[in-house]
Protein backbone atom coordinates (compact mmCIF):
# COMPACT_ATOMS: atom_id res chain seq x y z
CA UNK A 1 0.00 0.00 0.00
CA UNK A 2 2.63 2.47 0.90
CA UNK A 3 4.22 1.42 -2.32
CA UNK A 4 0.96 1.97 -4.27
CA UNK A 5 0.82 5.59 -2.55
CA UNK A 6 4.38 6.42 -3.64
CA UNK A 7 3.36 5.99 -7.29
CA UNK A 8 0.56 7.74 -7.02
CA UNK A 9 1.96 10.96 -5.20
CA UNK A 10 4.46 10.71 -8.30
CA UNK A 11 1.70 10.79 -10.45
CA UNK A 12 0.12 13.57 -9.06
CA UNK A 13 3.33 15.44 -8.87
CA UNK A 14 4.78 14.36 -12.54
CA UNK A 15 1.24 15.69 -13.85
CA UNK A 16 2.06 17.87 -16.23
CA UNK A 17 4.71 15.79 -17.80
CA UNK A 18 2.91 12.87 -17.71
CA UNK A 19 -0.53 14.36 -19.11
CA UNK A 20 -2.67 12.53 -16.80
CA UNK A 21 -4.89 14.54 -14.40
CA UNK A 22 -4.23 14.26 -11.04
CA UNK A 23 -7.99 13.84 -10.50
CA UNK A 24 -7.79 10.72 -12.36
CA UNK A 25 -4.61 9.80 -10.82
CA UNK A 26 -6.23 10.76 -6.73
CA UNK A 27 -9.16 8.66 -7.68
CA UNK A 28 -7.53 5.66 -9.04
CA UNK A 29 -5.00 5.10 -6.61
CA UNK A 30 -7.55 5.90 -3.24
CA UNK A 31 -9.92 2.63 -5.41
CA UNK A 32 -6.91 0.58 -5.49
CA UNK A 33 -5.58 1.21 -2.36
CA UNK A 34 -8.79 0.05 -0.70
CA UNK A 35 -9.14 -3.08 -2.74
CA UNK A 36 -5.41 -3.63 -1.46
CA UNK A 37 -6.73 -3.08 2.58
CA UNK A 38 -10.19 -5.75 1.85
CA UNK A 39 -7.63 -7.89 0.99
CA UNK A 40 -5.25 -7.70 3.58
CA UNK A 41 -8.50 -6.43 6.24
CA UNK A 42 -9.35 -9.62 8.81
CA UNK A 43 -12.65 -9.57 6.86
CA UNK A 44 -14.19 -7.74 4.09
CA UNK A 45 -17.02 -6.68 6.52
CA UNK A 46 -14.01 -4.90 8.60
CA UNK A 47 -12.95 -3.17 5.02
CA UNK A 48 -16.11 -2.04 4.61
CA UNK A 49 -16.83 -0.79 7.99
CA UNK A 50 -13.25 1.35 8.13
CA UNK A 51 -14.44 2.33 4.40
CA UNK A 52 -17.66 3.70 5.81
CA UNK A 53 -15.95 5.58 8.37
CA UNK A 54 -13.98 7.33 6.15
CA UNK A 55 -16.33 7.82 4.14
CA UNK A 56 -18.00 9.82 6.46
CA UNK A 57 -15.49 11.82 7.13
CA UNK A 58 -14.13 12.18 3.55
CA UNK A 59 -17.92 13.48 2.22
CA UNK A 60 -17.95 16.06 5.38
CA UNK A 61 -14.64 18.21 4.05
CA UNK A 62 -16.26 17.53 0.24
CA UNK A 63 -19.76 19.25 0.64
CA UNK A 64 -18.25 21.32 2.93
CA UNK A 65 -15.92 22.47 -0.39
CA UNK A 66 -18.26 22.62 -2.84
CA UNK A 67 -20.65 24.91 -0.54
CA UNK A 68 -18.03 27.10 0.40
CA UNK A 69 -16.98 27.77 -3.84
CA UNK A 70 -20.42 27.48 -4.87
CA UNK A 71 -21.10 30.64 -2.37
CA UNK A 72 -18.04 32.38 -3.47
CA UNK A 73 -18.76 31.64 -7.21
CA UNK A 74 -22.59 33.00 -6.61
CA UNK A 75 -20.91 36.38 -5.39
CA UNK A 76 -18.22 36.38 -7.62
CA UNK A 77 -21.04 36.26 -10.27
CA UNK A 78 -22.53 39.44 -8.84
CA UNK A 79 -19.25 40.76 -8.50
CA UNK A 80 -19.59 41.41 -4.98
CA UNK A 81 -16.20 41.16 -4.08
CA UNK A 82 -15.84 44.89 -6.00
CA UNK A 83 -16.61 46.16 -2.88
CA UNK A 84 -13.72 44.74 -0.88
CA UNK A 85 -11.22 45.15 -3.83
CA UNK A 86 -12.12 48.71 -4.52
CA UNK A 87 -11.39 49.27 -0.69
CA UNK A 88 -7.55 48.19 -1.27
CA UNK A 89 -6.12 50.70 -2.99
CA UNK A 90 -2.53 49.89 -3.30
CA UNK A 91 -1.81 48.79 -6.10
CA UNK A 92 2.49 48.89 -5.61
CA UNK A 93 3.26 44.83 -5.66
CA UNK A 94 4.92 44.90 -2.45
CA UNK A 95 2.82 46.32 -0.45
CA UNK A 96 0.14 44.23 -1.56
CA UNK A 97 1.77 40.92 -0.90
CA UNK A 98 1.50 42.55 2.59
CA UNK A 99 -2.36 43.68 3.02
CA UNK A 100 -3.11 39.59 0.79
CA UNK A 101 -1.04 38.15 3.33
CA UNK A 102 -2.57 39.95 6.84
CA UNK A 103 -6.62 39.88 5.33
CA UNK A 104 -6.35 36.40 4.89
CA UNK A 105 -4.30 35.52 8.39
CA UNK A 106 -7.29 37.54 9.64
CA UNK A 107 -9.81 36.36 8.06
CA UNK A 108 -9.00 32.54 8.20
CA UNK A 109 -8.77 32.50 12.18
CA UNK A 110 -12.65 33.24 12.23
CA UNK A 111 -13.20 31.07 9.54
CA UNK A 112 -11.25 28.56 8.05
CA UNK A 113 -7.90 27.99 6.06
CA UNK A 114 -9.87 25.99 2.94
CA UNK A 115 -12.81 28.69 2.84
CA UNK A 116 -10.59 31.83 3.50
CA UNK A 117 -8.00 30.28 -0.12
CA UNK A 118 -11.28 29.97 -1.76
CA UNK A 119 -12.58 33.63 -0.97
CA UNK A 120 -9.24 35.53 -0.99
CA UNK A 121 -7.93 33.48 -4.61
CA UNK A 122 -11.65 34.41 -6.31
CA UNK A 123 -10.56 38.46 -5.21
CA UNK A 124 -6.89 37.98 -7.00
CA UNK A 125 -8.66 37.58 -9.80
CA UNK A 126 -10.15 40.59 -9.28
CA UNK A 127 -7.32 42.52 -8.35
CA UNK A 128 -4.36 40.98 -10.08
CA UNK A 129 -4.35 39.68 -14.03
CA UNK A 130 -2.86 36.38 -14.38
CA UNK A 131 0.84 36.43 -14.06
CA UNK A 132 3.94 34.98 -12.03
CA UNK A 133 2.96 37.68 -9.40
CA UNK A 134 -0.55 36.25 -9.00
CA UNK A 135 0.77 32.79 -7.99
CA UNK A 136 2.96 34.81 -5.57
CA UNK A 137 0.32 36.26 -4.18
CA UNK A 138 -1.84 32.90 -3.99
CA UNK A 139 0.93 31.06 -2.38
CA UNK A 140 1.11 33.74 0.03
CA UNK A 141 -2.93 33.19 0.82
CA UNK A 142 -1.87 29.40 1.36
CA UNK A 143 1.05 30.23 3.96
CA UNK A 144 -1.22 32.96 5.36
CA UNK A 145 -4.32 30.94 5.69
CA UNK A 146 -2.52 27.67 7.20
CA UNK A 147 -1.02 30.09 9.54
CA UNK A 148 -3.98 32.25 10.40
CA UNK A 149 -5.88 28.64 11.25
CA UNK A 150 -3.05 27.88 13.55
CA UNK A 151 -3.82 29.71 16.71
CA UNK A 152 -7.29 29.68 16.77
CA UNK A 153 -9.73 26.48 17.91
CA UNK A 154 -11.67 26.86 14.65
CA UNK A 155 -9.42 27.96 12.10
CA UNK A 156 -7.81 24.70 11.04
CA UNK A 157 -9.45 20.91 10.99
CA UNK A 158 -6.38 20.03 13.29
CA UNK A 159 -6.69 22.31 15.70
CA UNK A 160 -10.38 21.60 16.02
CA UNK A 161 -9.75 18.18 16.58
CA UNK A 162 -7.45 19.14 19.48
CA UNK A 163 -9.77 21.20 20.77
CA UNK A 164 -13.16 19.02 20.94
CA UNK A 165 -10.76 16.21 22.74
CA UNK A 166 -9.69 18.88 25.69
CA UNK A 167 -5.42 18.46 24.34
CA UNK A 168 -6.13 22.47 24.04
CA UNK A 169 -8.31 25.17 25.08
CA UNK A 170 -9.38 28.32 24.00
CA UNK A 171 -7.28 31.18 25.57
CA UNK A 172 -4.22 30.07 26.64
CA UNK A 173 -4.01 28.19 22.26
CA UNK A 174 -4.43 31.56 21.31
CA UNK A 175 -2.73 33.51 23.43
CA UNK A 176 0.43 31.27 22.89
CA UNK A 177 0.38 30.75 19.62
CA UNK A 178 -0.44 33.71 17.91
CA UNK A 179 3.03 35.13 18.15
CA UNK A 180 4.59 32.01 16.07
CA UNK A 181 1.82 32.17 13.92
CA UNK A 182 2.49 36.11 12.69
CA UNK A 183 6.26 35.23 12.54
CA UNK A 184 5.76 31.92 10.30
CA UNK A 185 3.72 34.47 7.86
CA UNK A 186 5.91 37.67 8.46
CA UNK A 187 9.03 35.54 7.67
CA UNK A 188 7.91 34.36 4.02
CA UNK A 189 6.24 37.55 3.37
CA UNK A 190 9.66 39.60 4.22
CA UNK A 191 11.70 37.38 2.27
CA UNK A 192 9.30 37.35 -1.16
CA UNK A 193 9.62 40.88 -0.68
CA UNK A 194 12.71 40.72 -2.33
CA UNK A 195 12.28 38.33 -5.20
CA UNK A 196 12.27 39.40 -8.59
CA UNK A 197 8.40 38.58 -9.33
CA UNK A 198 7.86 41.01 -6.22
CA UNK A 199 10.82 43.69 -6.28
CA UNK A 200 11.20 43.79 -10.24
CA UNK A 201 7.99 44.09 -11.52
CA UNK A 202 8.41 47.65 -13.59
CA UNK A 203 4.55 48.21 -13.18
CA UNK A 204 2.19 48.54 -10.46
CA UNK A 205 -0.62 45.54 -10.64
CA UNK A 206 -3.68 46.66 -13.21
CA UNK A 207 -7.35 47.02 -11.55
CA UNK A 208 -8.99 44.49 -13.57
CA UNK A 209 -12.55 45.01 -12.43
CA UNK A 210 -11.91 49.07 -13.35
CA UNK A 211 -14.77 48.42 -16.07
CA UNK A 212 -17.30 45.92 -14.32
CA UNK A 213 -20.41 46.55 -12.58
CA UNK A 214 -21.74 45.31 -10.00
CA UNK A 215 -24.86 43.96 -10.33
CA UNK A 216 -28.41 44.23 -9.27
CA UNK A 217 -28.77 43.65 -5.26
CA UNK A 218 -24.85 42.92 -5.77
CA UNK A 219 -24.21 44.10 -2.04
CA UNK A 220 -27.57 42.34 -0.38
CA UNK A 221 -25.66 39.37 -2.12
CA UNK A 222 -22.36 39.53 -0.88
CA UNK A 223 -23.20 40.41 2.94
CA UNK A 224 -25.76 37.61 3.07
CA UNK A 225 -22.85 34.86 1.20
CA UNK A 226 -19.70 36.31 3.62
CA UNK A 227 -22.35 36.31 6.63
CA UNK A 228 -23.00 32.78 5.60
CA UNK A 229 -19.62 31.78 5.63
CA UNK A 230 -19.12 33.63 8.76
CA UNK A 231 -21.89 31.89 10.45
CA UNK A 232 -20.35 28.54 9.92
CA UNK A 233 -18.20 28.56 12.93
CA UNK A 234 -21.02 29.96 14.75
CA UNK A 235 -23.52 27.40 13.79
CA UNK A 236 -21.36 24.84 15.46
CA UNK A 237 -20.60 25.78 18.26
CA UNK A 238 -24.57 26.16 18.47
CA UNK A 239 -25.50 22.87 17.54
CA UNK A 240 -22.92 21.11 17.87
CA UNK A 241 -23.20 19.86 13.93
CA UNK A 242 -20.34 19.38 11.27
CA UNK A 243 -19.47 22.79 10.05
CA UNK A 244 -20.88 21.66 6.50
CA UNK A 245 -24.51 21.34 7.26
CA UNK A 246 -23.42 25.29 8.48
CA UNK A 247 -22.24 25.77 5.18
CA UNK A 248 -25.28 23.76 3.33
CA UNK A 249 -27.41 26.19 5.44
CA UNK A 250 -25.99 28.70 4.11
CA UNK A 251 -25.90 27.93 0.29
CA UNK A 252 -30.16 26.96 0.88
CA UNK A 253 -30.25 30.90 1.95
CA UNK A 254 -28.47 31.99 -0.87
CA UNK A 255 -30.09 29.38 -3.12
CA UNK A 256 -33.61 31.03 -2.17
CA UNK A 257 -32.36 34.80 -2.22
CA UNK A 258 -31.31 34.69 -5.83
CA UNK A 259 -34.13 32.83 -6.86
CA UNK A 260 -36.14 35.53 -5.11
CA UNK A 261 -34.47 38.45 -6.38
CA UNK A 262 -33.82 37.38 -9.58
CA UNK A 263 -37.71 35.85 -10.20
CA UNK A 264 -38.42 36.21 -13.86
CA UNK A 265 -35.62 37.82 -15.36
CA UNK A 266 -34.44 35.41 -17.97
CA UNK A 267 -31.00 37.03 -18.78
CA UNK A 268 -30.21 36.94 -15.28
CA UNK A 269 -29.51 33.10 -15.34
CA UNK A 270 -26.22 33.15 -14.85
CA UNK A 271 -26.47 34.87 -11.44
CA UNK A 272 -28.35 31.64 -10.09
CA UNK A 273 -26.85 28.75 -8.23
CA UNK A 274 -27.62 26.38 -11.10
CA UNK A 275 -25.37 27.99 -13.17
CA UNK A 276 -22.67 29.02 -10.32
CA UNK A 277 -22.62 24.71 -9.80
CA UNK A 278 -21.13 24.82 -13.13
CA UNK A 279 -18.91 27.14 -12.76
CA UNK A 280 -16.55 25.47 -9.71
CA UNK A 281 -14.48 22.99 -10.05
CA UNK A 282 -15.37 20.50 -9.82
CA UNK A 283 -12.38 18.40 -10.45
CA UNK A 284 -10.82 19.90 -7.52
CA UNK A 285 -13.23 18.34 -5.38
CA UNK A 286 -12.91 15.22 -6.82
CA UNK A 287 -9.53 15.26 -6.66
CA UNK A 288 -9.63 15.95 -2.43
CA UNK A 289 -12.00 13.12 -2.45
CA UNK A 290 -9.29 11.12 -3.89
CA UNK A 291 -6.50 12.22 -1.96
CA UNK A 292 -8.21 12.22 1.39
CA UNK A 293 -9.72 8.32 0.96
CA UNK A 294 -6.17 7.16 0.06
CA UNK A 295 -4.71 9.06 3.13
CA UNK A 296 -7.38 7.19 5.37
CA UNK A 297 -6.64 3.95 3.58
CA UNK A 298 -3.23 3.91 4.93
CA UNK A 299 -4.38 4.98 7.92
CA UNK A 300 -7.07 2.28 8.39
CA UNK A 301 -4.17 -0.39 7.87
CA UNK A 302 -2.54 0.92 10.56
CA UNK A 303 0.85 2.71 8.49
CA UNK A 304 0.68 5.81 9.80
CA UNK A 305 0.39 4.36 13.75
CA UNK A 306 3.68 2.72 12.67
CA UNK A 307 5.27 6.06 11.66
CA UNK A 308 4.04 7.55 14.72
CA UNK A 309 5.34 4.82 17.07
CA UNK A 310 8.98 5.38 14.72
CA UNK A 311 9.08 9.02 15.30
CA UNK A 312 8.08 8.14 19.03
CA UNK A 313 11.09 5.44 19.27
CA UNK A 314 14.00 7.32 17.00
CA UNK A 315 12.97 10.76 18.36
CA UNK A 316 13.50 11.37 22.11
CA UNK A 317 12.92 15.36 22.14
CA UNK A 318 9.22 16.18 22.39
CA UNK A 319 9.66 19.76 20.12
CA UNK A 320 11.42 17.34 17.37
CA UNK A 321 8.49 15.42 17.35
CA UNK A 322 6.49 17.99 16.67
CA UNK A 323 7.88 19.80 14.23
CA UNK A 324 8.81 16.18 12.51
CA UNK A 325 4.83 15.57 12.70
CA UNK A 326 4.83 18.99 11.02
CA UNK A 327 7.25 18.23 8.27
CA UNK A 328 5.92 14.92 7.42
CA UNK A 329 2.14 16.84 7.49
CA UNK A 330 3.88 18.68 4.08
CA UNK A 331 3.23 15.34 2.69
CA UNK A 332 0.80 13.30 4.20
CA UNK A 333 -2.73 15.07 5.18
CA UNK A 334 -2.31 16.72 8.78
CA UNK A 335 -5.78 15.25 10.13
CA UNK A 336 -5.00 11.35 10.39
CA UNK A 337 -1.37 12.44 11.51
CA UNK A 338 -2.47 14.09 14.37
CA UNK A 339 -5.59 11.54 14.98
CA UNK A 340 -2.54 8.63 15.20
CA UNK A 341 -0.81 11.52 18.01
CA UNK A 342 -3.53 11.77 20.01
CA UNK A 343 -3.91 8.00 19.96
CA UNK A 344 0.04 7.74 20.86
CA UNK A 345 -0.44 10.52 23.83
CA UNK A 346 -3.14 10.28 26.39
CA UNK A 347 -3.78 13.70 28.63
CA UNK A 348 -1.76 11.43 31.58
CA UNK A 349 1.53 12.04 29.14
CA UNK A 350 1.15 15.34 28.42
CA UNK A 351 -1.32 17.32 30.22
CA UNK A 352 -3.96 19.83 28.60
CA UNK A 353 -2.20 22.82 27.13
CA UNK A 354 1.27 21.32 27.75
CA UNK A 355 4.43 22.38 25.16
CA UNK A 356 3.62 19.14 23.24
CA UNK A 357 0.14 19.61 22.48
CA UNK A 358 0.40 23.46 21.27
CA UNK A 359 3.43 22.77 19.30
CA UNK A 360 1.61 20.06 17.21
CA UNK A 361 -1.22 22.18 16.87
CA UNK A 362 1.21 24.87 15.39
CA UNK A 363 2.92 22.20 13.57
CA UNK A 364 0.45 19.83 12.06
CA UNK A 365 -1.40 23.76 10.83
CA UNK A 366 1.71 25.48 9.22
CA UNK A 367 3.76 22.47 8.49
CA UNK A 368 1.17 21.62 5.21
CA UNK A 369 2.29 24.79 3.21
CA UNK A 370 5.59 23.47 2.28
CA UNK A 371 4.20 22.02 0.12
CA UNK A 372 1.10 22.85 -2.57
CA UNK A 373 -0.51 18.93 -1.68
CA UNK A 374 0.13 19.35 2.16
CA UNK A 375 -2.99 21.26 2.91
CA UNK A 376 -6.26 21.67 2.24
CA UNK A 377 -5.59 25.14 1.43
CA UNK A 378 -2.78 24.08 -0.70
CA UNK A 379 -5.15 21.69 -2.71
CA UNK A 380 -7.34 24.39 -3.26
CA UNK A 381 -5.18 26.89 -4.63
CA UNK A 382 -3.81 24.54 -7.01
CA UNK A 383 -7.16 23.80 -8.10
CA UNK A 384 -8.47 26.75 -8.38
CA UNK A 385 -5.31 28.61 -10.29
CA UNK A 386 -3.76 24.94 -12.03
CA UNK A 387 -1.03 25.55 -10.19
CA UNK A 388 2.16 23.01 -10.89
CA UNK A 389 3.54 20.78 -8.08
CA UNK A 390 7.29 22.30 -8.90
CA UNK A 391 6.64 25.39 -9.87
CA UNK A 392 5.36 25.63 -5.66
CA UNK A 393 8.32 23.78 -4.71
CA UNK A 394 11.05 25.88 -6.23
CA UNK A 395 9.32 29.26 -6.00
CA UNK A 396 7.77 28.74 -2.35
CA UNK A 397 8.63 26.03 -0.60
CA UNK A 398 11.78 27.41 0.92
CA UNK A 399 10.27 31.13 2.03
CA UNK A 400 7.32 28.40 3.84
CA UNK A 401 10.05 26.73 5.50
CA UNK A 402 11.91 29.49 7.23
CA UNK A 403 8.52 30.57 8.18
CA UNK A 404 7.66 26.99 9.90
CA UNK A 405 11.27 26.85 11.27
CA UNK A 406 11.02 30.42 12.37
CA UNK A 407 7.40 29.87 14.43
CA UNK A 408 9.08 27.05 15.93
CA UNK A 409 12.01 29.15 17.51
CA UNK A 410 9.26 32.06 17.85
CA UNK A 411 7.42 29.66 20.31
CA UNK A 412 10.54 28.66 22.09
CA UNK A 413 11.19 31.58 22.86
CA UNK A 414 7.90 32.64 24.36
CA UNK A 415 7.34 29.62 26.25
CA UNK A 416 10.40 29.71 27.74
CA UNK A 417 10.36 33.41 28.42
CA UNK A 418 6.73 33.15 29.99
CA UNK A 419 5.73 35.86 27.35
CA UNK A 420 1.91 36.24 25.95
CA UNK A 421 -0.43 38.48 24.69
CA UNK A 422 -3.01 39.74 26.62
CA UNK A 423 -5.86 37.85 27.31
CA UNK A 424 -8.08 40.32 25.78
CA UNK A 425 -6.97 39.57 23.00
CA UNK A 426 -8.19 36.12 22.56
CA UNK A 427 -11.58 36.67 24.18
CA UNK A 428 -14.10 35.84 20.93
CA UNK A 429 -17.61 35.76 21.86
CA UNK A 430 -18.21 32.17 20.92
CA UNK A 431 -15.02 31.10 21.61
CA UNK A 432 -15.51 32.47 25.45
CA UNK A 433 -15.53 28.99 26.76
CA UNK A 434 -12.63 26.55 26.48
Amino acid sequence: MALLFGLGYAGIIFEESLAFNKSGVGLLMAVSLWVIRSIGAPSTEVAVSELSHASAEVSEIVFFLLGAMTIVEIVDAHQGFKLVTDNITTRKPRTLLWVIGFVTFFLSSVLDNLTSTIVMVSLLRKLVPPSEYRKILGAVVVIAANAGGAWTPIGDVTTTMLWIHGQISTLQTMKDLVIPSIVSLAVPLALMSFTSEVNGKGQDAADVLATEQMAPRGKLVFSVGIGALVFVPVFKSLTGLPPYMGMLLGLGVLWILTDAIHYGESERQRLKVPQALSRIDTQGALFFLGILLSVSSLEAAGILRELANYLDSHIPNIELIASSIGVVSAIIDNVPLVAATMGMYDLTSFPRDSEFWQLVAYCAGTGGSMLIIGSAAGVAFMGMEKIDFFWYFKKVTGFAFAGYAAGIAAYLAVHNLSISVPTTLAEIPFLSGS
